[in-house]
């Protein structure tokens, strides 16, 4: 990953979140040994914005489970929508059993 550019690597780590399972910003910078979790909130704001493949970026949240990114979805609701179709339960912004659906990026190098 060290030819890629710091956004490139937040996408992929982002990219390998299974479906149904929540990151967070600061687990990701932390992986990454690199920036903050203010950094890799804002490049997921805009992979959003752009063109580029796929990146769920609604499977990241803040290290308290809530849904701080939800504004970056189009519609306040949409970020919530994208998690409880893969089966997430969120309430009051916030997901539920957060601790049990938490993912870290080290997980890919098992």
């Amino acid at each position: 990953m060290s030819d890629q550019s710091y956004y490139e690597m937040v996408y992929y780590v982002t990219q390998q979140i299974p479906k149904g399972r929540i990151s967070t910003y600061g687990a990701i910078a932390d992986y990454l040994s690199l920036g903050s979790a203010r950094m890799v909130g804002w490049a997921l704001t805009q992979a959003n914005r752009s063109s580029i493949g796929h990146v769920p970026a609604h499977r990241v949240v803040n290290r308290k489970g809530e849904l701080s990114g939800r504004v970056h979805f189009g519609t306040p609701t949409r970020m919530q929508e994208l998690l409880e179709s893969e089966g997430v339960i969120v309430v009051k912004d916030k997901v539920k059993s957060f601790k049990g659906l938490f993912w870290h990026p080290e997980e890919m190098d098992k």
